[in-house]
């Protein structure tokens, strides 16, 4: 009977082995998130415009996607993981951010030489995945830049606020 009555398997009855590597793969919660998603579409095209480049002629792109599918994958298992909680030596915001902004300025221009210089069908289709990866980097550090800017306004209100009183408390020690 289609669908099945229960659809949570119980997780009590796998194995230690399987609950272990279950702990590693993104919850559907996060990926639901808007950073979830974007993370994962930079991921999922990461690797296709890899496999892209690597059946065509145009080898010499072939290191940026590579490059960026790893460090979109170090995001993502970064966020799940919530190692930027932990791990705060870096500032991950920024960080991701730089990524986003690089990976976006050096897909649009891979994308344009493999369209213009390449006549292969692989290249093409590559340039135009990257041109899709374009978007979807521009969209992630855009969304990073409006956090990060209403972060920096919320902090600077704070500091402001603050500044304000010890003023007005030194302007009372001064009257007295």
């Amino acid at each position: 009977m289609w669908p099945p009555a229960d659809p949570e398997p119980d997780r009590a009855s796998d194995g230690p082995q399987t609950q272990n590597l279950r702990a590693l793969l993104p919850t559907r919660e996060f990926l639901c998130s808007r950073k979830g998603r974007l993370l994962l579409g930079e991921s999922v095209l990461s690797f296709i415009i890899f496999i892209c480049y690597m059946a065509s002629s145009a080898a010499p792109f072939l290191t940026v996607p590579l490059l960026m599918f790893l460090l979109a994958l170090a995001f993502l298992f970064g966020y799940f993981l919530k190692i930027n909680e932990k791990f705060s030596g870096m500032c991950w915001p920024l960080s991701d951010f730089l990524r986003c902004v690089i990976g976006a300025i050096i897909y649009f221009a891979i994308s344009i030489a493999a369209v213009s210089k390449y006549s292969d069908g692989a290249a093409k289709a590559a340039g135009i995945f990257g041109f899709i990866a374009t978007i979807v980097y521009a969209i992630d550090f855009y969304g990073i830049f409006n956090d990060l800017s209403k972060f920096l306004k919320q902090g600077n209100s704070a500091n402001d606020a603050e500044a304000e009183k010890s003023e007005e408390e030194d302007s009372n020690s001064d009257s007295d």
